[in-house]
């Protein structure tokens, strides 16, 4: 099914994107208030174009609807939503050991919100390269008490757990976890797509080869970022093979997993070919390594600024997710993005 992907180009926006869907030279973007109007037609490693939308032959017409056709919202709020992380881990590549005791991630949590966070994604094992791995029992241990926290501190706010394990997943269910957030879309634990198929929640699927531990040795690719939207492709199918309703289903791209820092990059440019798999984006580009690589900035906390300009490359969606840690930065960033694209 994924052979064949069709990747926009020559974006419009707001008026002008209107304007040029009325007039018959662009299409509508999915979810946002964008338009595009050039195409490239990629079958496997064939590549045609860039080309007008309106001559795209009628064998690509049902591929190219997939970039038109509005995604779900997957159980959360529509537009753009700020996810403010909260790692409760002493070893993360940032923040590490900030929000270890429950108090401290409860009370950062709620300055997150007020600093315009839609939702929150707790994290109780470091996915970073060459992280210790720990059971799920102590996973538990550390982001149970966060979960329970912040659902009676702040009812309202949707939360998800950024798991790979079954046990931590249906624990923060039953606590009122609207999200499951799994680093290796569902292929660590056996049980977790059974245990997601009899639920209703929210799950996003990351691309990643290897493990947090091996990703490195997986960094070969022909072609990043079509090879990162097939391999997404396949997960999705295997969840809703498994009986995890599509409409449920987010992807992330996994910047910074199994991909070099050039590769991140590449995949950052091209980003917008994820439309061809019809779910809500998720960005957690947030102080990543290749942030560093591209600023010169070594320590991961002052890369904020950096991850405002990366992240509002997911825009263009219409719904993303924005997965970050300094909060306050990027709400800021997509109301000006807004204020300057959707009129």
């Amino acid at each position: 099914m994924w052979r064949r992907l069709v990747e926009p180009m020559g974006f419009l926006f707001g008026q002008r994107a209107q304007e040029a869907i009325r007039q018959g030279v662009a299409l509508p973007f999915q979810n946002s208030s964008a338009a595009f109007t050039t195409v490239l037609l990629i079958d496997a490693e064939q590549v045609a174009g860039p080309m007008p939308v309106g001559n795209v032959p009628n064998t690509w017409l049902p591929v190219l609807q997939r970039l038109v056709n509005p995604v779900p919202d997957a159980g959360l709020p529509a537009g753009p939503l700020v996810m403010g992380i909260l790692n409760a881990t002493p070893d993360s590549f940032s923040c590490a050991g900030q929000h270890l005791q429950a108090g401290q991630a409860i009370q950062a949590g709620r300055q997150m919100v007020r600093d315009g966070a839609a939702m929150l994604d707790i994290g109780g094992e470091s996915t970073r390269p060459g992280a210790a791995v720990i059971s799920p029992p102590q996973e538990w241990e550390r982001v149970g008490p966060v979960i329970e926290g912040l659902r009676q501190a702040l009812p309202d706010v949707p939360l998800s757990v950024d798991t790979r394990n079954s046990l931590v997943m249906e624990r923060a269910l039953a606590r009122g976890v609207q999200v499951i957030n799994d680093v290796s879309a569902l292929e660590h634990d056996a049980g977790a797509l059974p245990l997601l198929a009899d639920k209703d929640c929210g799950v996003v699927l990351m691309h990643m080869r290897g493990t947090p531990q091996t990703m490195a040795e997986h960094a070969h690719y022909t072609d990043v970022a079509c090879e990162v939207v097939r391999e997404l492709g396949q997960r999705v199918d295997a969840a809703v093979a498994a009986g995890i309703a599509r409409a449920r289903l987010m992807v992330d791209p996994g910047f910074g997993f199994a991909k070099t820092n050039e590769q991140n990059v590449v995949l950052l440019r091209r980003v917008l070919l994820l439309a061809n798999l019809g779910c809500r984006v998720v960005f957690a580009i947030s102080r990543k390594r290749m942030i560093g690589a591209l600023t010169g900035i070594t320590d991961p906390a002052q890369r904020d600024s950096g991850t405002v300009a990366a992240s509002l490359m997911a825009m263009p969606f219409g719904n993303p997710l924005l997965r970050v840690h300094n909060v306050a930065s990027m709400a800021q960033g997509v109301k000006v993005w807004q204020g300057v694209y959707e009129n």
